[in-house]
């Protein structure tokens, strides 16, 4: 049995020069419940973040909310110095206790994010810096502003936004180059259809949180489940799988706190669905997709 390896997905550039392996992984579930606090097993979590590497996975998502600062500090400790790995992290969130996420997009506080996010993952420069969300309380022309002074500055080498419109990337794109995209999007949530679409065709990285979930399609005897059985994997495999194949901007990153379903999650990237499975896929998750509005 050949050894499952990321590169199996395809490559991207990321801003057009950061070539990385379109799987990636998303640094979320490396916290404690809630994504607060501690994980309930350090140990497995550095060992799922050193596996990374060995499986061909060269883009690591996470950001300085995610425990707050546990899945920086420990993407650190396991994997700094980072041999040819692409770390990228967001700011702009806050939190008061598990689940709570209160945006502050003040200019002053995203510039302390980015500056913490640095000494934390031990880095003269972050490779992808994402705003985590546009603060409604405060002009998004100030928060865009101080994210190009710090790439200007040289603090960030590319910028990106995460769950926007294409008016608002339209928006930022007067300010700077928008690299990324990082919006909820899988084969039953397809509500970010037009914002993948505009990204594709403005060579914009894609990345799809939460991309494994397949709803009601994952039930026994159902379409995804027999073409689960025919390749030999989960559901989960199938669902990334399509994600995968949707576009070529597409830059999906399940998480996971096991290295077990590390390896699962990549053995998935060299599955190549026929155009039959994947239309049939994409019709079935359109229609869940409706129904959830």
């Amino acid at each position: 049995m050949t050894q499952a390896n990321a590169q199996a997905s395809g490559q991207f550039k990321i801003g057009g020069d950061l070539t990385v392996n379109r799987l990636g992984f998303g640094a979320m579930r490396i916290t404690g419940k809630g994504i607060w606090g501690e994980p309930d097993d350090r140990d497995e979590a550095l060992r799922v973040l050193r596996r990374l590497p060995e499986l061909g996975v060269d883009f690591i998502d996470t950001a300085d909310s995610y425990g707050p600062y546990v899945s920086e500090d420990l993407i650190a400790e396991a994997l700094s110095p980072y041999q040819d790995m692409l770390i990228a992290t967001k700011g702009g969130l806050t939190r008061h206790g598990p689940d709570v996420w209160p945006p502050v997009g003040r200019p002053e506080y995203l510039r302390q994010c980015v500056l913490m996010s640095l000494r934390r993952l031990k880095l003269d420069q972050i490779p992808l810096w994402q705003l985590h969300r546009i603060d409604k309380k405060v002009p998004r022309d100030e928060q865009f502003g101080v994210m190009k002074q710090m790439q200007d500055e040289g603090l960030i080498r590319h910028l990106g936004l995460s769950e926007v419109s294409v008016e608002e990337i339209k928006a930022a794109q007067q300010v700077f180059e928008v690299a990324t995209v990082q919006n909820l999007y899988n084969l039953v949530n397809r509500q970010s259809e037009d914002v993948l679409d505009y990204c594709q065709e403005q060579n914009i990285g894609f990345i799809p949180w939460f991309p494994l979930a397949a709803g009601s399609l994952a039930k026994e005897g159902g379409l995804l489940d027999s073409v689960a059985k025919q390749h030999g994997v989960g559901a989960s495999g199938v669902a990334l799988a399509w994600i995968l194949q949707r576009s070529p901007v597409m830059l999906p990153i399940p998480g996971t706190s096991k290295v077990k379903h590390l390896e699962e999650n990549v053995a998935a990237a060299g599955l190549t669905l026929s155009d039959e499975d994947f239309q049939a896929l994409d019709e079935q998750g359109k229609q869940e997709s409706s129904k959830q509005k």
